[in-house]
């Protein structure tokens, strides 16, 4: 007892100390802070209910294109989500818009725990719907409020808060990725997804009792005829974006792990880590993106780099369609891939943020994430559809294509 209670005591004097520290920081700090943590738990659990949905019903037999069906009502939700979201930031606040986005991902994870028996597609399309209103709210929501507490005059300031914050979350959907894989052969379907149900709830409650309540609310109220963005910049930015994420989800959504499964054999796990691995260093690359590139560089870069980046699923998907691609080349070139599309999305990320108007900035950000989820739309349809019908090789081919259109639309900034 005498060697553990000054180890007890120092414990029950760190919590105190740390909640001290936490309370004395910048309120606009505090808020990113609690912005930050409910949005890295909601991607945590949005990619691997990604991964376990893919896997799970591989698994039981489903062909690429079904699979990749289950995520329809996802992305197609989204669109809507992100136009009429924005909207309802601007009107009802941010905070609140989070708070719905979180519960309905609840809700999403809680219609899965269902007996396997019951768990077929119409049930899983309809927890994705969810899911994906739930996912768009989010986001959302988390880039919008960046804007309404970093100063007009603070432009680099800003680009670093929203490359961490865009770069941690796709970190964490990575990670989220290769826990969903790794869940799924420890405690089945069900014990993973109530994980993560747990896990989600508590951030929940407390982002729940800590956001500002007026935090991103539009000073005057909204009309919904603004829905539609008038801004030229916004306009053009989104139509690249919508471009860029087709690229990226017309091979990774369902033709890169039911290839890796299927014709190279990998196991469960060994899928869940390539994925989250790429996902992972994508995100890691996206948070340091402003340490090469300053705020007034960030409208040219934009073209540049989607031209280089056009050119890795070229020669992937050459090489692939020519018969030569191993899996260890496929893996290098995303590697590759994943470098040049995080600095692109990164890029993207900020000029959205930095050109939306102060106030209501969730109407522009809303505009252009529709734009964003109608690409993941397009790309995940292609991506089951090409990869029954031709294979791998030429959804990395339609994805080239699909990046140099957005090079080609984002010289127009």
């Amino acid at each position: 007892m005498g060697v553990c209670q000054p180890y007890g005591r120092a414990r029950s004097l760190y919590w105190p100390a740390v909640l001290n520290r936490v309370r004395s920081l910048p309120a606009n700090l505090r808020q990113y802070l609690i912005i930050t943590a409910n949005y890295w738990a909601f991607t945590l659990s949005d990619g691997a209910l990604r991964m376990l949905v893919v896997l799970y019903f591989h698994q039981l037999g489903y062909d690429p294109l079904s699979i990749a069906a289950l995520f329809l009502f996802y992305e197609a939700f989204g669109v809507v989500t992100n136009l009429v979201g924005g909207w309802l930031g601007a009107l009802l606040g941010l905070n609140r818009t989070m708070h719905i986005g979180t519960s309905l991902q609840l809700v999403a994870l809680a219609m899965l725990l269902v007996p396997a028996e019951y768990l077929g597609i119409p049930l899983v399309m309809a927890s994705q719907a969810l899911s994906g209103i739930a996912k768009d709210l989010n986001k959302m929501s988390a880039k919008s409020a960046i804007k309404s507490l970093v100063a007009n005059d603070q432009q680099q300031a800003l680009f670093h808060w929203v490359a961490i914050l865009t770069g941690s979350k796709n970190t964490l959907k990575g990670v989220g990725f290769f826990i969903g894989g790794g869940l799924l052969s420890w405690l089945g379907f069900q014990g993973a997804v109530a994980s993560f149900l747990a896990l989600l709830c508590a951030i929940w409650l407390l982002s729940l009792l800590s956001l500002n309540n007026d935090l991103g609310r539009a000073s005057a109220k909204p009309k919904f005829t603004q829905l539609l963005s008038v801004s030229r910049t916004i306009n053009v930015l989104s139509a690249a974006r919508l471009f860029l994420f087709a690229s990226r989800d017309i091979w990774f959504v369902v033709a890169l792990p039911v290839s890796l499964a299927s014709q190279f054999g990998w196991s469960f796990w060994q899928v869940g880590g390539v994925m989250a691995a790429w996902v992972i260093g994508y995100g890691v690359i996206q948070a340091v993106t402003p340490r090469w590139f300053n705020a007034e560089s960030a409208k040219p870069a934009v073209m540049q780099w989607g031209l280089v980046l056009s050119l890795m699923p070229l020669i992937l998907g050459s090489l692939s369609v020519f018969g030569v691609l191993t899996p260890w080349m496929l893996i290098v070139g995303l590697v590759l891939y994943a470098s040049l599309f995080a600095i692109n999305s990164a890029l993207h990320s900020f000029i959205i943020v930095a050109e939306a108007k102060h106030d209501g900035v969730s109407l522009d950000v809303g505009f252009y994430y529709m734009s964003n989820a109608m690409g993941r739309l397009l790309g995940t349809i292609l991506s089951g559809a090409i990869y029954q019908w031709a294979g791998l090789g030429w959804c990395l081919l339609m994805s080239a294509l699909a990046v140099l259109i957005s090079a080609l639309i984002a010289r127009r900034l």
